[in-house]
């Protein structure tokens, strides 16, 4: 949601502490707010200096700048009429923050009451008001039929316990499950998202004991509050998320992807009732098809291929089906296959293979099945299997992976992104706290590590050539961008980062490996997924001497893994569902890039393109232009 002047908000407990500074800053841009607190005079002062920053956008108007309603939030008919009159005032509401929220001084346990001024108040407010003013915003966003945001103050207490005050901690959690149930809203445009806080210098956190907020490292700033509150309202992509704001950490999302698979079951299922896509019954079978072919051994893969026309193999063998191949995947490494470099044996053995199908990834429909398969014919499916360059692809049916659309995004999640989650996973074993540097991370699967390990609660820095490669490796999350065209990536990690780094996320090989293993912490683990800088030249992939490797790595208890996808297949399904859901959820962005290649005679362009250093994100060739008019986004 891009935020812009003569919107409306509506803040909950917005007199004092967190909801003051947020209905401030909402006013800073242009915002209509109303506040809702119990105390009048908090309440009316607020008022006064929202009004005052609110004059700046709007000198002449005549509705009022902002409103003030005295509001138990316990209280239903206060709530409903509260939200009432601000929508006969403005005709609108943008944004609800419900920020109102109350601890308790007695443990219920010592509590020689009912409860009704104590723990239950607090539950009341803390978690029952919420329901309900989200129940209402909801209604008046529907009633509109206007996007909304709804961001909901957590705490980090509903995260993980606070001894000191189970009550309100319990009602804290409730509100961060709470909201995350609630993500499905998104297909309506209303988003709601929670803030989970440590210790905030509120007259709250005052109460507490000063033990409590030094363990924790003291307390967090207010502006990094209101940062956090502008992201979950801003960015689109944010709906059941739960922030987690740190003095220690700063802000990351909970639970991290490794947290959600221990509760998750597979979700392809779930997707695909999710989505609108609907398969074609039939799909018209030629005679012949067209595919690529490598006739000669060489790293040049346009020198290496030719397009060939085939006839179609009828009927389809009993356990495997045909597949209608709509986008295909390019890869760095399409120049090892194209010069023999994948094949066991001896080069005169590899020249006998000759002339063999190229292409490692492919999403397309099913066109015909064998006897024995049950795929339905229109099935979206992903397939990792050599010769996917080629307008129809016979496979054995055990390899196609269902999809919930045939998308050009599924394409990257393919190769480039099952390469970046099971590489973190099972070779750099990934864990939270660390430091992780991607390299060449703009690429195809460079984009993946950084999500995967910010999302995994990691510190990550990256590195690219280019500001357009920067500022994308900026919108995904990265803490550190270093541009070797205008700063020295040894330089940077020798001064930034002297304890060194725990994972390295390695696809350029060469000075840039040598780099890496001497900027590894002890530890350290460099994962080797590929050696880019290597494959070019007059002789393809040049192997190189890196003297003093075993002498580094012992004394320095570091790992150096290397890792080929191909040994993981038996990861494929699991890892392919997180990525698929980190993705319809919004929290893992797929960039592919921007550079359209249309047809099988396009794929030697597209190869050329993407070691000419230019590419952005991952590099696709839709095969079929007229099925992909009637795709869209997952």
């Amino acid at each position: 949601m891009e935020l812009k002047p003569g919107m409306s908000a509506i803040v909950t407990g917005g007199a004092s502490g967190i909801g003051r500074a947020i209905s401030l800053a909402l006013a800073q841009n242009g915002f209509f707010v109303t506040v809702l607190d119990f105390s009048e005079e908090k309440g009316e002062q607020v008022q006064l200096l929202i009004e005052q920053e609110s004059k700046k956008f709007h000198p002449n108007i005549r509705v009022p700048l902002s409103m003030y309603i005295k509001c138990d939030v316990t209280n239903a008919r206060d709530v409903a009429s509260a939200f009432e009159k601000h929508m006969e005032t403005y005709g609108r509401l943008d944004v609800c923050v419900n920020s109102a929220g109350i601890g308790t001084l007695v443990l219920f346990h010592h509590d020689k009451t009912d409860g009704t001024n104590t723990w239950r108040r607090t539950i009341n407010v803390n978690l029952v008001a919420v329901i309900e003013c989200t129940r209402i915003a909801i209604q008046k966003f529907r009633s509109v039929k206007r996007a909304g945001a709804i961001v909901n103050i957590g705490s980090a207490s509903g995260l993980y316990p606070m001894y000191a005050d189970p009550i309100y901690s319990s009602s804290k959690g409730g509100v961060v499950l709470f909201t995350r149930s609630l993500a499905p809203l998104k297909r309506e445009g209303i988003r709601v998202n929670v803030l989970c806080p440590e210790f905030v210098q509120t007259d709250l956190a005052l109460k507490m004991n000063d033990r409590h907020i030094n363990s924790v490292g003291g307390f967090i700033s207010m502006d990094m509050i209101v940062k956090g509150v502008f992201e979950l309202i801003t960015d689109d992509s944010k709906a059941g998320a739960c922030l987690w704001i740190t003095k220690r950490r700063g802000m990351e999302y909970w639970p991290t992807p490794a947290e959600e698979r221990k509760y998750l079951a597979p979700i392809a299922s779930k997707l695909k009732r999710g989505f609108t896509y609907v398969p074609p019954s039939n799909i018209e079978l030629p005679d012949t098809f067209e595919k690529i072919v490598v006739q000669t051994l060489t790293h040049n893969f346009r020198s290496a291929t030719k397009l060939v026309c085939v006839q179609l193999s009828l009927p389809i063998k009993p356990q495997h089906a045909l597949v209608k191949v709509i986008y295909v995947g390019v890869n760095a490494s399409d120049v090892n296959y194209s010069s023999g470099r994948y094949f066991s044996g001896k080069a005169k053995e590899t020249q006998e293979l000759l002339p063999f199908d190229a292409g490692f990834e492919a999403v397309g429909l099913v066109a015909a099945v064998g006897e024995a398969v049950e795929l339905k014919v229109g099935t979206p499916v992903a397939l990792m299997s050599f010769g996917s360059y080629a307008e129809f692809m016979q496979v054995p049916a055990k390899r196609l992976l269902p999809v919930p659309r045939p998308d050009a995004e599924v394409i990257a999640m393919l190769t480039s992104g099952l390469t970046a989650s099971i590489a973190l996973d099972k070779a750099g074993k990934m864990e939270s706290g660390e430091v992780v540097l991607v390299t060449a991370a703009a690429g195809g699967t460079g984009q993946f590590a950084v999500q995967l390990a910010k999302l995994a609660g990691n510190e990550v820095i990256t590195t690219c050539g280019g500001e357009r490669k920067a500022a994308l490796l900026r919108s995904l999350g990265a803490d550190r961008v270093v541009d070797y065209r205008v700063e020295s990536i040894k330089e940077v990690l020798k001064n930034e980062y002297p304890k060194g780094v725990d994972i390295v996320y390695e696809s350029v090989g060469g000075e840039m490996f040598n780099l890496c293993l001497n900027a590894l912490a002890i530890y350290g683990r460099l994962i080797v997924i590929g050696m880019v800088s290597q494959y070019q030249g007059e002789s393809g992939w040049k192997p190189l001497n890196y003297t003093g490797l075993c002498e580094k790595i012992l004394t320095r208890s570091q790992t150096v893994a290397g890792f080929f996808l191909n040994h993981y297949s038996r990861l494929w399904r699991e890892h392919l569902d997180k990525l698929f859901d980190l993705y319809s959820s919004g929290k893992v962005k797929v960039a592919v890039d921007p550079k359209r290649f249309l047809g099988l005679s396009s794929v030697a362009d597209a190869v050329e393109y993407l070691h000419s250093g230019q590419s952005l994100g991952k590099v696709v060739v839709c095969i079929d232009p007229a099925f992909s008019q009637h795709t869209s986004r997952l």
